[in-house]
């Protein structure tokens, strides 16, 4: 007979469900998993807590195909339990794995916000500064450890669209904050500007920045980014502080 989460674990579940559902601008499907027994819960011990969620759309208009983190020996003040609250006495250090789809990472690209804060900048262009504004941004991962950018970027001083390509290499940076773009390669398209070719890479790392995926009280570090068709791979280590509940 399969065991039955014990009331505590439930209380606490749907204590966290509701809580990191809060901080979400969507979310799918939410599954959180706390592992414990009463015996330990009174001493303020947690075995496991396991967060599995797929479509999470964080801040920026930005979605995560999925998101797994586990955290093991948790410390909690046993007596934010009888509030429905899970409040830890110290932080804790797990796991995470997060899945971003090249489909995602287009949208979070042609999104409004992305879209103003580059066209806010005056670039130079042959040697003359120009108010860009892009008017497509197509990102793929077509394999080979690559992303490729191709974009049509409104000159809007002159009215005219210039074509931007390129491909390059994503790599952790050093201090697994972010994701940086390294051997940028030109296609048949005639560099136009190494200025605004910047402010594409950069605004690449700026979407992939993990505080994008940052919930309150937990924080990631990447260690390891696998690149395939298609998808993204980042995992990570979490940082956590604090597990949100429904009334934090």
């Amino acid at each position: 007979m399969p065991e039955t989460p014990g009331l505590g674990e439930q209380a606490l579940n749907k204590a966290a469900e509701v809580g990191l559902t809060s901080q979400l601008d969507e979310v799918e499907n939410l599954d959180i998993d706390i592992k414990t027994d009463p015996l330990k819960l009174v001493q303020g011990q947690v075995d496991s807590v396991k967060i599995d969620g797929e479509g999470m759309v964080m801040q920026k208009d930005l979605r995560v195909e999925s998101m797994q983190m586990q955290v093991n020996n948790v410390a909690i003040n046993p007596l934010s339990v009888a509030f429905g609250k899970i409040e830890l006495t110290k932080p804790t250090v797990g796991t995470a794995r997060v899945v971003l789809t090249e489909v995602d990472i287009n949208r979070a690209f042609n999104s409004e916000f992305v879209i103003s804060k580059i066209q806010s900048q005056k670039i130079h262009i042959n040697g003359q500064l120009k108010t860009v504004k892009p008017q497509q941004i197509d990102f793929r991962l077509p394999g080979e450890e690559k992303v490729a950018i191709n974009a049509d970027i409104l000159l809007v001083e002159n009215n005219e669209t210039q074509k931007v390509a390129f491909t390059a290499v994503p790599r952790v940076s050093a201090n697994g904050t972010s994701v940086v773009l390294e051997n940028v390669t030109y296609g048949n398209e005639q560099e136009i500007s190494p200025e605004l070719t910047q402010a594409l890479v950069e605004q690449t790392s700026e979407i992939l920045n993990l505080s994008n995926f940052d919930l309150e009280g937990m924080s990631l570090r990447v260690k390891r980014l696998q690149v395939e068709t298609g998808k993204l791979t980042l995992q990570a280590e979490a940082y956590v502080e604090k597990i949100p509940s429904d009334n934090n």
